[in-house]
């Protein structure tokens, strides 16, 4: 199976956070946090050194392509897959992947390609 890897979730809905830890549940990653906000993106980054970040766009404050743009400054070897409901405008996508994001899985997202992605991104 691998080494465990450590998930921050990103997402101001407490629902889309529950439903991403239902999907982790069982498989090679675990939730190391949670935040509701950019700001507290960043803050938890720092603290808890994840392996992997999901990041919404949409969020309270900041939005996630500048918490991407600000946590990959901090870690340029940070690995973040935007999970986001509006992923599926090409101008979201540009700016996500410009901002230095990995993948993009678009809500309402399916439990076996959220895995599929994010094992592949937390290769080495």
């Amino acid at each position: 199976m691998g080494e465990t890897k450590r998930i921050l979730i990103v997402d101001d809905s407490r629902t889309i956070a529950m439903l991403l830890e239902k999907v982790l549940a069982g498989s090679s990653f675990v939730v190391a946090g949670h935040a509701k906000t950019g700001e507290e993106a960043i803050q938890l980054y720092r603290d808890l050194k994840p392996d992997l970040v999901t990041m919404d766009i949409v969020l309270p404050g900041i939005n996630g392509i500048e918490t991407i743009q600000q946590i990959l400054a901090y870690d340029p070897q940070a690995k973040v897959v935007v999970v986001s409901s509006v992923g599926g405008t090409h101008q979201t996508v540009v700016q996500a992947l410009e901002a230095g994001a990995r993948n993009i899985i678009t809500k309402p997202f399916d439990a076996e390609k959220v895995l599929q992605v994010l094992q592949r991104v937390a290769s080495p």
